[in-house]
């Protein structure tokens, strides 16, 4: 397959992430991406008792992963020629200037939709990501996970993530995206696309942490930025900066007019 192919069919992938699920956009998908997309499922719960093995063989329970953190959940195959390591990289990117750390503030789970892949795909791709990442605390935190048919088409149906296998190029057709989840396993947020603003992604594990990590500036950033559903991004939420303000200075006002209040009341020698 030529460049050329590759990035039209990034380029669709792209388009079929940014509008969902809807009815209208998958009827005027090309044949090969109907079907396909992310549907949000805000606040659902994702099935923990699956089974997968992870990248050095061991089988484990999805659950595994949570309980204290935030986990990131990002689904692809490993030997996806273009848009699954250009999502890998860019999440990468977008960790690098956190002071978060996968391994100490939260979990990322990388799972693969090809049931065909090994561990030793998983184990090669976890090495390759880690380098370009070059945290070690990473190592005991990201987590390279290959599993069947069933479990994966359960995981994936879990968050929404809706793709097909095309026999002719033996290659998945998929969106792309970040799926955050609370300690206990529920959808908090999903980032879309390639391209992961590290203050976006730093927002969503904050509130995902149900603001147990982060500090108070990054929390206190949550009322001034409202998540948007339809584009999977952090906005300036102008109305309730406005809000913010007014209120701190109806509280200054009073604080002042009650002090002028004593001071009368006390009388010109107080």
């Amino acid at each position: 397959m030529n460049r050329v192919a590759l990035i039209s069919i990034v380029t669709a992938m792209l388009w079929v992430a940014g509008l969902g699920g809807s009815a209208y956009a998958d009827a005027a998908r090309p044949a090969a991406l109907q079907g396909v997309g992310i549907d949000q499922r805000l606040d659902q719960p994702l099935p923990l008792d699956l089974s997968f093995r992870d990248e050095t063989g061991r089988v484990v329970r999805l659950g595994d992963f949570f309980g204290a953190k935030p986990v990131v959940l990002t689904l692809a195959y490993y030997h996806c020629p273009m848009l699954c390591p250009l999502a890998l990289e860019s999440l990468v990117r977008s960790l690098r200037p956190l002071s978060l750390s996968a391994g100490n503030e939260f979990e990322i789970v990388t799972v693969s939709i090809d049931a065909r892949e090994t561990p030793a795909q998983a184990a090669e791709k976890k090495q390759k990501m880690l380098t370009q990442y070059g945290r070690k605390e990473a190592a005991g935190g990201w987590h390279f996970l290959v599993g069947d048919t069933d479990a994966v088409r359960q995981l994936a149906e879990a968050v929404g993530f809706h793709y097909q296998y095309d026999a002719a190029s033996d290659q998945f057709a998929h969106a792309t995206g970040l799926v955050m989840l609370t300690p206990q396993g529920r959808i908090s947020r999903y980032l879309y696309g390639l391209d992961y603003a590290p203050r976006d992604v730093k927002l969503a594990l904050v509130e995902a942490s149900q603001n147990k990590i982060g500090t108070l500036t990054d929390q206190l950033l949550l009322f001034c930025y409202h998540y948007d559903p339809a584009t999977g991004k952090y906005g300036p939420a102008a109305m309730t900066a406005v809000r913010i303000a007014g209120a701190l200075t109806v509280l200054v006002l009073g604080c002042f007019i009650g002090l002028q209040l004593r001071q009368e009341e006390r009388g010109p020698g107080a």
